[in-house]
């Protein structure tokens, strides 16, 4: 253990295996070791000095956690998650033993696909064909060009994309949610009409992304779609799951 405190990576039912050949963040990779309280084990390695967010790491704290899903349920950390010290951990997987032993429950033989819904690039042709406001303030710009006119046209341009980003949303959101055990909210993304993540079996995994990618193609006029996953569960696991982060920064 070092002075940098101990790097927690996830929590596991205890007994899980780690993937073989396996290494944690820093360079040199860390080396990864779990400690367990009762029905738990966490996953953990000694914390690289300076730790900082930089790609490599990131990569690997997220391939670790997709490893780790194949061999069982995983309850993921954010990356940069440090505690001061291994007593510390048992302390609170002690605490919140019941909680994360649900949790785990939940999580088992599912992932996480997370789906944003932006307004759609390259479709002012569609737009002007079906939006009559647009048409007729693209067409009085045309007469009487100026700042003011084509102020309006262009205020009335990203009004549209946005409601009919929004609106597609709400149909792929009732698209999708019944083919999921559960949703989450994800924070507002500027632009972004929609930020939700998809807890779904591993088996439905491609039936559904293709149903998404379907639907993003059927309404490429109206939205981007840009999906992601399969992911650690993140958005499903209490955010008071274990120990609060260091700060980090970028490279």
């Amino acid at each position: 253990m070092t002075a940098d405190g101990v790097y927690v990576y996830a929590i596991l039912r205890a007994g899980t295996a780690l993937p073989k050949d396996a290494a944690g963040v820093g360079s040199p990779p860390a080396t990864l070791r779990t400690i367990r309280q009762g029905r738990l084990d966490a996953v953990i390695s000694d914390a690289p000095p300076q730790l900082r967010a930089r790609r490599r790491d990131l990569l690997a704290h997220q391939d670790l956690l997709m490893r780790l899903s194949d061999e069982g349920p995983v309850l993921p950390m954010r990356f940069g998650m440090v505690a001061p010290d291994e007593e510390t951990i048992l302390q609170q997987l002690a605490a919140a033993e019941s909680a994360h032993g649900a949790t785990l429950h939940q999580l088992a033989g599912r992932i996480e696909i997370n789906v944003k819904a932006l307004p759609a690039q390259n479709a002012l042709a569609a737009l002007v064909a079906e939006e009559k406001n647009v048409r007729q303030l693209r067409e009085a710009a045309r007469r009487h060009p100026g700042y003011e006119a084509s102020v309006r046209l262009g205020e009335a341009i990203a009004a549209a994309l946005t409601r009919r980003a929004a609106a597609a949303g709400r149909r792929i959101l009732r698209e999708l949610e019944p083919r999921a055990h559960a949703v989450a909210a994800g924070p507002e993304v500027p632009g972004c009409a929609l930020n939700i993540s998809f807890l779904v079996d591993h088996s439905a995994t491609d039936t559904f992304l293709t149903t998404a990618r379907n639907f993003a193609q059927a309404h490429r006029d109206h939205v981007e779609l840009r999906l992601a996953g399969p992911l650690p569960c993140y958005s499903f696991v209490s955010s008071a799951a274990l120990p609060v982060p260091v700060s980090v920064g970028g490279e």
